[in-house]
């Protein structure tokens, strides 16, 4: 016999799950201790089949009974929500919740609670999101929140919650910097990705949101101000007047700009290849998207005349049918309605051309770089165009018009 026969043995406590609806919980601990007395009882077995009937209606057929037997889920799911969420889990408090309310005011409580949830954005993505709260096209989404847990529903609604912080943040520093809601929906970029550029605009002291040539003198501003001091990483300041409600997700934010900073203080990678370029960084950081932005650094550099000629285009067809309308003396377009192309080649046959005006205006006012190509492409155009284009013999102008068709920048009709 072994010396711990006849001991003790240790007492096992056994944790008892219980699977019951909250609501079902909630009504017997009421009924045992005298909190719910019969004709509360009696008010809940009104109310329910009439809450049931109502449920069903809404979310499908109250004359199909497996619509009515998952009304009936429904509505005790709904309850049970409605009173877990208000007492914190503690049945006394529940059932004084209960004994004081409605079983379709709980029920109508929850059902406002999760449409209120379904109505908040998702995605901190501008113009992703819905506006206008719950509408009939939240329905199905209603139908199946309407079966979930209150842990569910939780955490669903931690994450909304963030996700609308970042985008409230994001709309603050808009205004700041002098942007409307309505340009960050159009943008289309990430809240983040609004706040990541704010940040660094503040601290380099600017008073709008960039556009791409603004962006990269404040990438180059941070570079020049890492280098003059030795450093690899910069603090990024949270703005001094900054709402206190904003701070923590903010800051959130500033963290992954610091995770960024390496490469964004790298001066031998190009800002245009990092945020551009590079899958890691596209869409990371949000400027102005304008005409003047979108066009190509050569294009900054040339004259006002030649930006203003061109409309920012590159193309063939839209430069050759400038240099066209120059060598006619025609007012200068890179584009040309059927009609008025029609035009163009009927004072071209009267008057003539003057080729040496677009030799003249390309040297006057092209970028450099470029002004050997573009007078090479006007020389072959010409080469090829000129004795379709002062024919007497096209007096329907068919082999002309194909011509500009087919070279030029003509819009349809």
């Amino acid at each position: 016999m072994s010396d711990d026969q006849g001991a003790t043995p240790a007492v096992q406590h056994v944790a008892l799950f219980d699977a019951r609806p909250f609501f079902e919980k909630v009504l017997v601990y009421g009924l045992q201790h005298g909190l719910i007395d019969q004709a509360k009882l009696d008010a809940i077995q009104t109310d329910a089949p009439k809450g049931m009937v109502q449920i069903a209606r809404y979310f499908g057929s109250e004359f199909l009974r497996p619509e009515l037997e998952k009304a009936r889920d429904r509505i005790v799911n709904l309850v049970s929500l409605s009173l877990e969420l208000s007492s914190g889990g503690d049945l006394r408090k529940a059932a004084e919740t209960l004994r004081d309310n409605s079983f379709l005011s709980r029920s109508k409580n929850a059902s406002d609670m999760l449409k209120a949830l379904i109505a908040m954005p998702q995605s901190s993505h501008f113009g992703m999101n819905e506006h206008g709260g719950f509408t009939d096209d939240h329905i199905p989404q209603l139908a199946k929140w309407s079966l979930r847990s209150l842990a569910d529903y939780q955490s669903e609604l931690a994450k909304r919650q963030q996700v609308a912080q970042v985008i409230q943040a994001a709309l603050w520093f808009a205004e700041q910097l002098d942007m409307d809601a309505e340009e960050l929906e159009d943008a289309g970029r990430d809240a983040e990705a609004v706040i990541r550029t704010a940040l660094l605009a503040m601290a380099t002291r600017q008073t709008r949101f960039p556009d791409w040539v603004t962006f990269q003198k404040t990438i180059a501003a941070l570079r020049k101000k890492a280098a003059a001091s030795k450093v690899t990483s910069l603090s990024i300041p949270l703005p001094k007047e900054l709402p206190a409600e904003f701070k923590a997700v903010v800051d959130g934010v500033r963290k992954s700009i610091v995770s960024d900073m390496p490469k964004i203080l790298d001066s031998t990678l190009p800002a245009r290849k990092l945020f551009d370029q590079t899958p890691a960084f596209m869409g990371r950081y949000f400027w102005v998207e304008d005409a003047l932005s979108e066009v190509d650094d050569f294009d900054r550099a040339a004259s006002a005349a030649w930006n203003k000629a061109t409309g920012g285009h590159s193309d063939d067809s839209s430069l050759l049918t400038l240099f066209l309308s120059i060598a006619a003396g025609s007012a200068h377009k890179t584009l040309l309605t059927p009609k008025a192309a029609a035009a163009l080649v009927r004072k071209i046959r009267k008057s003539g051309l003057k080729p040496e005006l677009v030799t003249q205006y390309i040297l006057g006012n092209a970028p450099a770089e470029f002004q050997n190509d573009y007078l090479q492409m006007w020389q072959d155009f010409l080469e090829d165009a000129q004795g379709r284009l002062l024919s007497d013999h096209d007096y329907e102008l068919h082999d002309a018009m194909a011509l500009l068709r087919r070279d030029c920048n003509i819009a349809p009709g």
